[in-house]
């Protein structure tokens, strides 16, 4: 019995067969219709087909396009000057250097300045970095550039084996120096020209700005797309976890690994509809609609895409537990591909077997498009079908829909027709209704590893799967399988941080105050000299655990890239296996505040500090102090040490990026040794260029510092109390050759001192001694120290001790206080603040801080101090983080604004000579001997 014809009432008249090429259709689709157009339809038993091209190749088989499309993607990366960076690719350490350009808010004028104007926007979390607008020199006899939409343009079917086809396709006009880049044009070429892991730094930034993330990347001159498996690895989400039944939760999982179901977008040949609007739509709760998805709408939105066509693009909805946010009980994936499917059938073959619906937008469904969709008549995908009312030819469109009926297992409700002219809220809830049944049904749920999968088996490839990656990947694997419990594995594996480490540091401490007495009785110090020996030679009887020994293998390659590799994967690796476990229920995770915006008592942590990379280098520091100590004391011959060559593998850590522990977070202690002889090493790896400025941030844990830190510099440091260790980290930053001479250092260290003040006088007198004293250190080595604060008020006893302290010795670094909105996340702007009330009279704390150390006037007032001079302070107000509600806000762009105005203040400073005066590493080594 034959299945019953589809009537849907299409407004307008019928056009020819080529139909109104609607604005949406971008050049380089009408430059590939050669492609199309020596397609054969091969007719085979009965209804069968076969998609092939015209030398008889299938479409996984053909690598052979004419010369003059892989001259377009180099005319472009030319356009752009990223042909430079094809074999020697951009470093995420390139994009991360000190320049003239980090100090001016400056707007490209030429091309060449987009792709380190969008780097540096993105690194800021800026919401407009997907906008290349140039700022030009208008000419006397420069002329508007039409519209796309105003142009009348035809698509021209040809015989490539002609030799005039050639010549044709070659007076296609490529872009020029006073010609608008497409966004996803640069995107594409800059994800081209970079390594793995800035391409893996620009997605995770992508991610956080809430911005569509390029999922498989074109390659119009080899026609060999990337499915970008590795670039999504960092991305970590958080979202309401509703059981049927049962209480709901908050889970946090990466994007990688967690499956969801996914619903395809895609385009049929012309379509008046605009897929990525339509998404856009979708995705956005409430009339606040945010541009995830680029659309032409856009500033520059038509500008005729030249290499992008083929990209595939995916974003995520997660919900937030609140009703009235949330459009789908559960996460969802969406995917939208660029351009049009029969110029990119093996992305569409992707998409319809990883998606658990695909909807196709189209004008026209021709003899072409039916036989194409004939040949996923196997597929177990549901096909949804948008039409425009106003374009297409009726009949011919309802003929083919009718066809399509057995094949494609559709009924009248899979064709929805949308009138392109009008916003319709109707039209996104019948789209979202359709999801949410798709959705209680059963569906198949993906994620992005199973992705990756399907594209291999089409041929696609993936970039996680290189050689180098796999070692690493391998080797990690060899150290976490051991792991089932992390307290298990420090205490059995990483022998040496137990309670050998905790008492060697404190009768360190406690040989370190003697040299400050007085009269230190002699008998005394002996005894702890003995007792430090007795330790470290405890240690020192230890070998390097299997899993230590794997990890000094893995950061000892020769390959910097292998080593980079293995670094991610253990931290992925162990966050997996080592999950920490809750005292409570996270009930804040969606902000960056404390419940109580008090203190976090660091003796008993709300969040027990997670197995890290810091705890294997933490490992390998006490081998290389127990064996330093004991050839200090004449125990141990130099010449036996094995493990003298440990601080050089850990500055080649430092040079490539990664956060290093300066302060010892299981014993709130600086490995003296360990410290001193890896910022050596440092400085024979630097050699000349050792000119050092120090920054340090300080504060209550939750107010900040690290993001503001990440976000100012594109730094590593960990945020979130779930992961954050509690030790205090450095990280180096290099300023350009070309910018050095008039900044006055070679480099910037930056020291987070994470959860190491706990913000309030606790009644353990030695426990806020010791928070003082590490306050002290970090402002003592600094040469600009930022002060963050949840409340203007409320600065830590500690660091009100610390500031006490170093008035006295005359070291006063250049101080910034930075109030962060934390009250309210959806709120973009600052709370109004008065600079007076840093000069209040202080209060209890201060007052204590004052008692214990003994100042002569005991309660004077803060103005008194010399950092807080009304004419010399300077306090920033950072407005909220979020625009909008986790997980779904975007990072606001008040919040990037104000933190690129912090940073250019500060490196004023520097330049200014406003700061402390600037130290080489030598002088840095004995500044640390003395504080």
């Amino acid at each position: 019995m034959a299945s019953p014809g589809i009537e849907v009432e299409l407004l307008g008249k019928g056009h020819s067969d080529l139909g109104e090429v609607a604005p949406e259709i971008k050049a380089s689709e009408r430059r590939t219709a050669v492609a199309i157009a020596d397609l054969e339809w091969r007719e085979m038993e009965g209804d069968d087909c076969e998609f092939r091209y015209g030398d008889g190749t299938n479409e996984a088989q053909d690598n052979d396009f004419p010369t003059v499309e892989r001259s377009r993607l180099q005319e472009m990366l030319s356009l752009l000057g990223l042909e430079t960076y094809q074999v020697q690719k951009l470093s995420l350490q390139d994009s991360l250097q000190i320049s003239f350009d980090s100090m001016k808010n400056w707007a490209p004028q030429v091309p060449k300045d987009l792709p380190w104007n969008f780097l540096r926007k993105l690194q800021a979390l800026n919401a407009d970095a997907r906008n290349t607008t140039m700022v030009l020199d208008v000419l006397p006899d420069a002329r508007p550039v039409e519209k796309e939409s105003q142009m009348e343009e035809e698509i021209i079917y040809w015989d490539p084996a002609d030799d005039l086809a050639a010549d044709i396709y070659s007076f296609s006009e490529l872009p020029t120096p006073d010609t608008p880049v497409n966004p996803l044009d640069l995107l594409c070429a800059l994800l081209i020209s970079a390594d793995s892991f800035l391409q893996q730094e620009i997605v995770l930034k992508m991610a956080l700005c809430q911005f569509a993330l390029p999922l498989v990347l074109p390659d119009s001159e080899n026609h060999y797309h990337t499915f970008l498996l590795w670039a999504m690895r960092g991305i970590v989400r958080t979202w309401w976890s509703q059981p049927q039944r049962g209480v709901g939760s908050f889970r946090e999982d990466s994007v990688v690994l967690s499956r969801a179901p996914a619903f395809a977008f895609v385009r049929m040949d012309v379509s008046s509809n605009s897929k990525s609007q339509l998404l856009n739509a979708v995705l956005s709760p409430g009339h606040r609609q945010w541009d995830c998805f680029w659309h032409r709408d856009l500033n520059l939105g038509t500008n005729a895409r030249e290499i992008s066509d083929g990209l595939v693009e995916i974003s995520w909805f997660f919900p937030s537990g609140r009703e009235d946010l949330d459009i789908f009980p559960e996460p969802v994936t969406f995917l939208n591909l660029r351009g049009d499917i029969g110029s990119h059938w093996l992305q569409f073959k992707l998409l319809t077997e990883i998606s658990s619906a695909v909807f196709i937008l189209t004008d026209n469904i021709s003899k072409k498009e039916y036989k194409l969709l004939y040949s996923m008549k196997e597929s177990t995908t549901k096909y949804y079908f948008i039409l425009s009312p106003y374009r297409g030819k009726r009949n011919t469109n309802l003929r083919f829909l009718n066809k399509l009926i057995p094949v494609l297992k559709i009924d009248h409700s899979h064709v929805l027709v949308k009138v392109s002219s009008t916003d319709s809220d109707s039209f996104v809830k019948r789209i979202r209704a359709i999801v949410g049944n798709v959705l209680r049904a059963p569906c198949r749920r993906v994620s992005v590893e199973d992705m990756a999968h399907a594209a291999r088996k089409l041929g696609l490839k993936v970039d996680e799967d290189c050689e180098e990656c796999q070692k690493a990947k391998d080797r990690m694997e060899r150290i976490t399988r051991k792991i089932k419990d992390s307290d298990a594995y420090r205490r059995d594996e990483l022998r040496l941080q137990g309670d050998p480490w905790r008492k060697a540091a404190q009768v360190e401490k406690e040989f370190c105050q003697l040299q400050w007495a007085v009269d230190p009785p002699e008998k005394h110090r002996a005894e702890l000299r003995r007792r430090l020996l007795e330790l470290r030679m405890q240690q020192n009887s230890h070998d390097p655990s299997s899993g230590v020994q794997e990890f000094i293998s893995g950061i000892s390659s020769p390959s910097l890239s292998e080593k980079q590799y293995f670094l991610r994967w253990m931290e992925w690796g162990l966050a997996r296996v080592a999950q920490p476990r809750l005292r409570q229920p996270p009930e804040t995770l969606l902000t960056l505040r404390p419940k109580h915006g008090g203190a976090t008592d660091l003796g008993e942590p709300l969040w027990p500090e997670p197995l890290g990379v810091e705890h294997f280098l933490r490992e390998m520091g006490q081998f290389y102090e127990a064996e330093s100590c004991l050839v200090e004391a004449g125990r141990l011959p130099a010449g036996q040490r094995r493990f003298a060559h440990f601080p050089g593998l850990a500055s080649e850590l430092l040079l490539t990026g990664l956060p290093l522990e300066l302060i010892d977070g299981s014993t709130l202690s600086m490995p003296i040794r360990w410290v001193t002889g890896l910022l050596k090493e440092l400085h024979v790896r630097l050699e000349r260029r050792s000119r050092l400025v120090v920054l340090s941030t300080l504060g209550v844990p939750g107010t900040g510092k690290s993001t503001l830190l990440n976000t100012m510099f594109g730094l590593r440091f960990a945020t979130g109390k779930s992961c954050s260790p509690q030790g205090a980290f450095m990280q180096l930053i290099t300023v350009a050759e070309g910018f050095s001479q008039d900044l006055g250092c070679d480099h910037i260290l930056v020291i987070d001192s994470g959860g190491l003040i706990g913000g309030a006088l606790t009644s353990a007198g030695d426990r806020f001694e010791l928070e003082a004293s590490l306050a002290t250190l970090l402002m003592g080595l600094s040469n600009v120290t930022v002060i963050s604060l949840a409340e203007t008020k409320d600065i830590p006893a500690a660091i009100l001790h610390a500031f006490l302290r170093l008035e006295k010795t005359g070291h006063m670094p250049n101080y910034q206080f930075v109030y962060q909105n934390l009250h309210d996340v959806s709120v973009p702007g600052p709370r109004p603040r008065d600079k007076r009330q840093l000069l209040d009279p202080p209060g209890d704390l201060s007052r204590a801080a004052a008692q214990m150390e003994k100042q002569s006037d005991g309660f004077r007032a803060l103005a008194g101090l010399a950092f807080c001079d009304p004419e010399k302070q300077h306090i920033w107000h950072i407005p909220g983080l979020w625009h909008g509600a986790p997980p779904m806000a975007a990072v606001s762009l008040a919040y990037s604004e104000a933190i690129f105005e912090l940073k250019r203040c500060l490196l004023e400073n520097i330049r200014n000579g406003l700061s402390n005066q600037n130290k080489n590493i030598q002088q840095l080594i004995e500044l640390v001997r003395r504080l």
